[in-house]
């Protein structure tokens, strides 16, 4: 779809200068589980010869390379739940640096599955609210008690300025700058005061060329876990400063749940059709103020708004830290 959309017409030069970065958190764990069992129930020659490509973190990427003839660039990114924004800032990178004019840059994911609920539900990560399944993704509320796990996949299509303008590309927006980090803390938790959250958000502030004050949206990363929330909330009052309390911050994750690996590329869309259409997406289910997480949450109900720079978070196990700044297109500038 993403490919359709763009209308690129890739002639065999285009191919060579077109890369692919794909990014999942968990990678396909169904495999692995149904050939586990094959191999303890029947023996290790039952197990599928397809097996090991099916497993393999690289094998989405390969696959759009293969099945699209694309030769430049092409690797797999996994960095938790930070993947998505690694991902996109990532595949701009090879761009800026002139080794692609195009790239396909998207997340997967696929972990709905009972292994991945049962590991997320005994390390207390998960909402328990499985008799309010609507209500229970609820960012930054002061009764959030964790996350709600989805599935699926998002994909973006980059290229330079000047192969957009030459084709006459309808231009979404710009991947303005990016930054990445790690906690260096612990494997799980989040640093309780955004320590490389903070980083992360300053760097894709400097890569932008841009201060605190000319941001007009913020997509959280907001999981809806006590500590991510909290620890979010600190690292950009730390970054804005009084800024903080003026520029709005949500959480759509409240709506769509959390992708992990594939969150930040749909977060990113949804990022630029919030600067397209002036709209400012809401955190809903916010019912209650928590007194440590008391910035602007848009709650409720989206609102209009006028966004030309828009900073999307990601963070992701084991310390994982990588923010994007996007823009409105604006010819000439």
């Amino acid at each position: 779809q993403a490919l359709e959309d763009a209308s690129i017409t890739f002639t065999d030069a285009l191919k060579d200068r077109t890369g692919v970065v794909l990014g999942s958190g968990m990678g396909s764990l169904d495999p692995v589980v149904d050939n586990v069992n094959l191999f303890n129930n029947k023996g290790p020659y039952r197990v599928s010869p397809f097996f090991v490509p099916m497993m393999l973190a690289d094998t989405p990427a390969a696959m759009i390379s293969i099945n699209y003839g694309f030769r430049g660039p092409n690797m797999s990114v996994a960095t938790a739940c930070a993947t998505g924004n690694n991902v996109i800032g990532e595949a701009a990178s090879i761009i800026r640096r002139g080794d692609a004019d195009v790239m396909v840059a998207g997340g997967a994911e696929a972990c709905i599955m009972p292994l991945v609920l049962a590991g997320f539900s005994v390390m207390g990560a998960l909402s328990t609210r499985n008799d309010d399944p609507q209500g229970a993704s609820r960012p930054f509320d002061a009764d959030r008690d964790g996350f709600v796990t989805s599935e699926g996949t998002a994909v973006l299509i980059l290229e330079s300025l000047n192969h957009a303008l030459a084709r006459g590309a309808h231009i979404y927006g710009e991947v303005i700058g990016y930054g990445t980090s790690a906690d260096a803390y612990h494997i799980s938790m989040p640093h309780e005061q955004g320590e490389g959250a903070i980083l992360s958000m300053q760097r894709a502030l400097d890569s932008a060329g841009l201060e605190p004050a000319d941001i007009n949206y913020i997509n959280a990363h907001g999981t809806s876990t006590t500590l991510n929330d909290k620890g979010e909330t600190a690292a950009i009052k730390a970054v804005f400063g009084e800024k903080a309390y003026d520029v709005p911050v949500s959480s759509t994750k409240s709506m769509h749940g959390h992708l992990l690996g594939a969150a930040g590329v749909l977060e990113a869309l949804i990022c630029v059709q919030a600067i397209a259409h002036n709209t400012l997406p809401p955190t809903i289910n916010y019912e209650t103020p928590d007194p440590v997480c008391d910035l602007d949450y848009v709650p409720n109900q989206a609102r209009p708004a006028k966004i030309d720079y828009a900073m999307s978070n990601g963070f992701g196990l084991g310390g994982h830290n990588a923010t994007l700044v996007l823009g409105r297109y604006r010819e000439n500038v």
